[in-house]
C-alpha cells in the first residue's frame, strides 16, 4: 500500500515527547525522519523508562522506543561550530525541521528561522516551546504541569474547595505532538497552492492546552463571564454526568436525554421508577438536581450500584439502551476483545527478543499504509550511514569528529 508522506524528509532535533511524537506520526505515514541527539547523553526520554526488568539502559527505554520507531538516529553537538556547520548541511535538502530550542538559545547559536530559511527557503520549521516564540514568557522553561496551569486546565481539575490538580502524565505533550503534526500537513498543503516556500510554525504547549481542553471554558468566560470551577468526579450538567463506584470498580454514568435517565431508574427500581425519586420534587429538574442535589442522588443510587458489578450494570444498560459504561483498568484495556479484534495494539521489539505492547495506528486509511515496524535507534546508530553515505564525510573524518565530541 502507498505511504502518505513517502519521500518527505524530516529532521527532528527535539526531545522527550512533543516533538518526537510529532515525528513518530509523520514516520508512521512514510516520512523519512532523521533524529538528531546530543552525543553521549541523547534524548532525555532515554532515561525515563520503563526498562526491561527495571534495569536502566539508554537504549532500552520503553518511552523512547515508543516515540522513535522508524527513525534514523545520529548524534551531533550543535553548540560546537563544526556541529552547526554539519547541521546546516543536514537541513539543506529537508522539507521539515522539528525543533524545541528556547528562542534565546536558538538565536545565540545562529539557528533562528531567518538563518535556517536562508539556507533552505522551502524548509518548514516547527518550533515547539512551552510558551511560544513571542510574548513575555517566551524564554521561560517549563514542564507539562506549568503549561497546563497557564493554559487553564489545572484550575478545572480536582474536587470542589480543594487545590487544583495536574492532568494525567504528559497529556499536554502528546496533544502538542498531534497539533504539530497537523500543522505540518497544513504547511505542506499551503505549498501546493503557490510558491514552494517554507514557513515558521510556532507551537506553544500552553496554548495547546487552552485549545484542546479549555477552549470552551475560556470562550464561556469571554462571552458570558461564566467561570467553571472544579467539580471532582462529576461534570456540571443534567444529572447524572459522573463516575460512581459499584461492586467491583467504577461506572461512567452520562444520560443527556431524559428518556435514558428514566430507563436507568426503571432498571434500579425493577421495572418502575423508584419511589424516592418520584416523590421528591427537588429531582424533577435534572439540571438543577445536578448543581444542587448531586451528592444526595449519588447516595440514593449507591446501595443498588454497590450490589452489582460493572459487567452486570453494563449488560443491563445495553439491553435498555442506556449509555453507561464500565471504567476499565489498564490491564482490562489491553485485554479488551473489541480493541484486539481491531488489532489496535502493536508490539515494539527492543531488538533482542524483548517486546512490549503499545498503541498502534492512530488512524486507518483504505488505500494508505501506517507502518512503524523499525525499532527506535540506539544512540548514534546511523552516524556512518548519514555522515558518510548522505553527507560524504570519510570514515576517518567521522572518527575524528567522534573523538572531538562533535558527534
Amino acid at each position: 500500500m502507498a505511504r502518505t508522506f513517502e519521500g518527505l524528509k524530516v529532521i527532528e532535533m527535539a526531545q522527550y515527547i512533543s516533538g518526537p511524537y510529532c515525528g513518530m506520526l509523520l514516520a508512521g505515514h512514510g516520512a523519512d525522519v532523521v533524529k538528531i541527539e546530543e552525543p553521549i547523553v541523547g534524548d532525555i526520554s532515554r532515561r525515563c523508562g520503563p526498562f526491561p526488568d527495571d534495569v536502566a539502559d539508554i537504549n532500552k527505554s520503553g518511552l523512547f522506543h515508543y516515540l522513535n520507531r522508524n527513525k534514523l538516529g545520529i548524534t551531533l553537538d550543535i553548540r560546537k561550530k563544526t556541529g552547526r556547520e554539519i547541521f546546516f548541511n543536514v537541513i539543506r535538502e529537508a522539507d521539515v525541521l522539528l525543533e524545541d530550542l528556547a528562542p534565546k538559545a536558538a538565536a545565540t547559536l545562529g539557528l533562528d528561522f531567518s538563518k535556517l530559511h536562508e539556507i533552505n527557503p522551502r524548509l518548514n520549521v516547527v518550533s515547539i516551546t512551552p510558551f511560544g516564540q513571542t510574548g513575555p514568557y517566551r524564554d521561560y522553561k517549563a514542564y507539562a504541569i506549568n503549561a497546563s496551569a497557564l493554559g487553564g486546565m489545572s484550575t478545572i481539575l480536582g474536587e470542589p474547595r480543594r487545590e487544583p490538580l495536574t492532568p494525567p502524565f504528559s497529556m499536554g505533550n502528546f496533544q502538542t505532538g498531534i497539533i504539530s503534526a497537523n500543522a505540518v500537513v497544513s504547511a505542506l498543503m499551503a505549498n501546493l497552492k503557490g510558491e514552494n516556500r517554507g514557513q515558521r510554525i510556532d507551537i506553544s504547549e500552553a496554548e495547546s492546552w487552552a485549545i484542546f481542553h479549555t477552549g470552551n471554558v475560556v470562550s464561556s468566560f469571554i462571552y458570558s463571564g461564566r467561570k467553571r470551577t472544579r467539580t471532582g468526579h462529576r461534570t456540571y450538567g443534567p444529572y447524572p454526568y459522573t463516575l460512581l463506584p459499584c461492586k467491583d470498580g467504577y461506572i461512567s454514568m452520562i444520560a443527556l436525554r431524559g428518556s435514558e435517565w428514566k430507563r436507568f431508574l426503571e432498571i434500579v427500581g425493577d421495572g418502575k421508577v423508584p419511589e424516592w425519586y418520584e416523590k421528591d420534587d427537588r429531582f424533577k429538574d435534572r439540571l438543577q438536581a445536578g448543581r444542587e442535589h448531586a451528592d444526595e442522588l449519588d447516595n440514593l443510587l449507591a446501595p443498588w450500584l454497590m450490589a452489582h458489578t460493572r459487567e452486570e450494570i453494563f449488560s443491563r444498560c445495553r439491553e435498555k439502551h442506556v449509555p453507561f459504561t464500565p471504567v476499565r483498568t489498564m490491564t482490562e484495556v489491553v485485554k479488551c476483545n473489541h480493541l484486539n479484534s481491531r488489532e489496535y495494539f502493536d508490539r515494539i521489539d527492543y531488538g533482542d527478543g524483548v517486546r512490549f505492547r503499545c498503541p498502534g495506528a492512530p488512524v486507518r486509511f483504505s488505500r494508505s499504509e501506517w507502518n512503524l515496524q523499525q525499532t527506535a535507534p540506539d544512540l548514534g546508530r546511523h552516524n556512518a550511514e548519514i555522515y558518510c553515505g548522505l553527507l560524504g564525510y570519510s570514515k576517518e573524518e567521522v572518527l575524528q569528529m567522534h573523538r572531538m565530541g562533535i558527534i
